[in-house]
C-alpha cells in the first residue's frame, strides 16, 4: 500500500483544528463553503463544474458530480478531477485533515474515466487512476490503481486491473 502524499504541519499546545483560522483565513474559507455548498446542490453539471473551476479545482471535460458531493472548504485547489468522471451521491473530497498534533494537506488527483460511488469519502494525498472504479461507501485512504474495482471501509481491491477491462 502506497504511502499518502501530504504534506505534514505539526503544532504545540491545542489541538491542529484550534488553529485554523491561522491556516485559512476565515473570510476565504466563509466564501469557499457558501459556493461548494451551493454547488453540492445544483442540478446542472455545467454551472456545479463553473463554481468549482471559480474557487481554483481543476475540473475535466463532461466531469459529473453529483448531487450532495462536498468538496474541501479549506483548500478546494488541492482537488483535481479529470475529463469523463462521475462522483456520486453524498461523496466527500478531502485535500486536508486536522489531527491532535499536526494537520496535513495533500492533492487529490481523480484521473479521466473514473467512477466513484455514492457516500465516499477521499483522504487527501490520494491518486486515483484512469478507468478505475470505486464502489459505494467507502474509505479511499490508499492510491486506486488504473482500470481497477475498489471498495469498502478502508478500500481494498475487490478486482485488479486485468479482470476489471
Amino acid at each position: 500500500m502506497a504511502v499518502r502524499r501530504t504534506q505534514r504541519n505539526f503544532v504545540t499546545g491545542k489541538n491542529s483544528l484550534r488553529f485554523w483560522p491561522d491556516i485559512v483565513h476565515p473570510i476565504k474559507a466563509i466564501f469557499y463553503f457558501c459556493v461548494l455548498y451551493t454547488a453540492r446542490f445544483s442540478p446542472s453539471f455545467q454551472f456545479k463544474n463553473m463554481l468549482y473551476r471559480m474557487i481554483g479545482v481543476k475540473v475535466g471535460q463532461n466531469a459529473s458530480v453529483g448531487l450532495g458531493v462536498m468538496l474541501d472548504i479549506f483548500f478546494p485547489e488541492q482537488i483535481e478531477i479529470g475529463d469523463n468522471v462521475v462522483i456520486g451521491y453524498n461523496t466527500t473530497i478531502l485535500g486536508h485533515e486536522f489531527l491532535v498534533r499536526e494537520w496535513r494537506i495533500g492533492r487529490v488527483v481523480i484521473e479521466k474515466d473514473v467512477t466513484i460511488g455514492a457516500n465516499c469519502t477521499i483522504l487527501p494525498g490520494i491518486i486515483i487512476g484512469e478507468g478505475a472504479t470505486v464502489s459505494a461507501m467507502s474509505l479511499v485512504n490508499c492510491d486506486i490503481p488504473p482500470y481497477s474495482l475498489w471498495g469498502g471501509v478502508p478500500v481494498r481491491e475487490l478486482r485488479p486491473a486485468a479482470e476489471a477491462v
